[in-house]
């Protein structure tokens, strides 16, 4: 069988993007999807660069081998911060990562970290080679980052690609200095867009999207504590991009499917395919602290994790790729605005 064009999606969320890992390691194993363009944030981002220069240099098994060689090196840099959490004990509600959480809520990245020391910049420098990743690569790649002066969406293509553009999608504000590109100052891309669907409506790119999550889009219950509050908080603010986009194409799907369109606008869009790798089952009982966890024993977890999920997503929905959409977006994501 042939294997069928696609688009991927990938959100962001700190270690969390073990799970994409996995996904993309099975995808890319499995053989039947034809990666030809990737739109990714944050961690998501570090995952698309890795996947392109890895696929560009060996092929399937050479991009499953760079995202591996990725990870354990992020794993190994983190290692020193993940030992000093495991010995320093928790005193009540006041873990090492709530401390550090009050801490950054005082002083700020250029009092804490005046010299913007950024293990995944050491993590990329060692790995990515991005003069050969922007020559080479035959995946169009859009990775997002935030316009701090404007609030706006920053979308680098792959002809811009570099060290910094990655970095500023996954620049945390409280954690990194701002990445400033063109004397503009950028932060993590998830706040605008985790991730970015509209560059993939406008390039000549698969119609079918398959969108990797991390962050759960649904959890039972109302949060209690200070931590799952904020917990939560997170989840929903980084999401409510993504839901705004997957509303903008159902809409845009309801026009053509009941002809409400003007001949003269109707072939300016096009419908597009909408297929999800959820991470609410694998990932909802997990706090937002352990999105700082790079041990090694966590990591190769949610890669298997991710693994699993993206195996149960081929034998359930890899017939629908090319034909139509395998999820409901109106049920599935939208139905709380309906």
């Amino acid at each position: 069988m042939k294997a069928q064009p696609i688009s991927l999606a990938l959100q962001g969320g700190g270690a969390h993007g073990a799970f994409t890992w996995g996904v993309l390691d099975y995808l890319l194993e499995e053989g039947s999807l034809d990666l030809k363009a990737i739109t990714a944030t944050s961690a998501g981002a570090m995952n698309a660069v890795a996947l392109a220069a890895g696929y560009a240099e060996g092929g399937h098994d050479g991009a499953r081998e760079l995202l591996e060689a990725f990870w354990r090196d992020v794993s190994e840099r983190g290692a020193p911060l993940a030992a000093a959490n495991t010995f320093t004990p928790a005193f009540g509600p006041f873990t090492p990562f709530a401390m550090f959480q009050a801490i950054t809520n005082l002083a700020s990245p250029y009092d804490l970290n005046p010299f913007d020391y950024n293990p995944l910049q050491q993590t990329l420098r060692k790995l990515i080679d991005f003069d050969r990743l922007r020559a080479e690569t035959d995946i169009d790649l859009f990775i997002a980052a935030t316009n701090v002066e404007s609030g706006k969406v920053k979308i680098f293509k792959t002809p811009e690609i570099t060290e910094e553009s990655v970095l500023a999608s996954a620049c945390l504000p409280q954690v990194f200095k701002a990445i400033n590109i063109d004397d503009t100052p950028l932060w993590d891309g998830g706040y605008v867009g985790n991730p970015a669907l509209f560059p993939l409506f406008y390039a000549d790119v698969p119609r079918d999207i398959l969108i990797v999550h991390i962050n759960p889009m649904t959890r039972k219950g109302t949060p209690k504590t200070a931590a799952a509050i904020l917990d939560r908080l997170n989840e929903i603010t980084f999401n409510a991009s993504l839901v705004s986009e997957l509303r903008s194409i159902a809409f845009v799907q309801k026009l053509l499917d009941e002809n409400w369109m003007a001949d003269r606008v109707r072939s300016r869009y096009r419908r597009m395919f909408v297929h999800a790798i959820r991470a609410d089952k694998q990932l909802s009982k997990l706090s937002i602290e352990t999105k700082y966890d790079t041990s090694w024993r966590f990591l190769t977890d949610l890669r298997d994790r991710g693994r699993d999920a993206a195996q149960s997503w081929i034998l359930a929905s890899r017939d629908q790729v090319g034909k139509t959409s395998s999820v409901d977006i109106q049920e599935e994501f939208l139905e709380s605005f309906s």
